[in-house]
């Protein structure tokens, strides 16, 4: 993704975090499956802040190894925290697919 001068290069990573975002909701949010995204949170707000958490210990002991990751670079754990940043909103909110206002 090109990136424009005048603003901050955090603003092409927002964008690219919500590309990342759509090509993950079609894997696992497909019409072909009965799973909704809210299931995924059985316990709520709790459940993605638990998810957020586990995210950020990963973080933690990869940046404490000082050892290059194989398999997920740190720059993809940070992109899944900001997505799942914006999960903990939308439920907030209430626009999670499939929430109801239990």
């Amino acid at each position: 993704m090109e990136n424009n001068t005048t603003e901050n290069y955090s603003c092409t990573v927002l964008r690219e975090c919500i590309a990342l975002q759509v090509k993950k909701a079609h894997d696992y949010q497909n019409a072909a499956s009965s799973v909704k995204q809210i299931d995924y949170y059985p316990h709520g707000l709790q459940s993605i802040y638990d998810i957020c958490h586990a995210k950020m210990l990963r973080i933690r002991s990869l940046m404490e190894s000082g050892v290059q990751p194989e398999n997920e670079a740190l720059e993809d754990s940070f992109r899944d925290l900001i997505n799942y940043s914006s999960f903990a909103v939308s439920y907030l909110h209430k626009k999670i697919p499939g929430q109801t206002d239990k």
